[in-house]
């Protein structure tokens, strides 16, 4: 007598709705662009730049420092609707969004 195993469904699939992120200040895409500046834009459609230029060449410029080189600037990337660097580096998106949404762009400074 053979037996087949059973496959059954996991019920708790059916609890839980798939994520799907819908605050406005998710980064739904991103774009080095030339003078340290990026283009995002957000779930919401909202769109602008983040002008970074003054805080990666200034004394406080920290961990962003690294990002003078335009090789890891333009290594710029998302995760999870935030903006990312590799070495750990990220904007905080909803800070990003709220200037973007007032102003039409983010400028840090050092």
């Amino acid at each position: 007598m053979h037996t087949q195993p059973v496959t059954q469904k996991d019920p708790s699939t059916n609890l839980v709705p798939p994520i799907s992120p819908k605050a406005p200040w998710r980064v739904t895409s991103v774009r080095a662009l030339d003078g340290y500046r990026l283009h995002v834009r957000f779930v919401d459609g909202t769109e602008g730049e983040v002008w970074m230029d003054a805080l990666i060449h200034s004394p406080g410029a920290g961990v962003f420092g690294c990002l003078s080189e335009s090789t890891v600037f333009s290594a710029v990337g998302l995760e999870h609707g935030v903006v990312t660097w590799p070495e750990e580096i990220d904007l905080a998106p909803d800070a990003m969004y709220d200037a973007i949404k007032a102003h039409g762009k983010w400028v840090l400074s050092g």
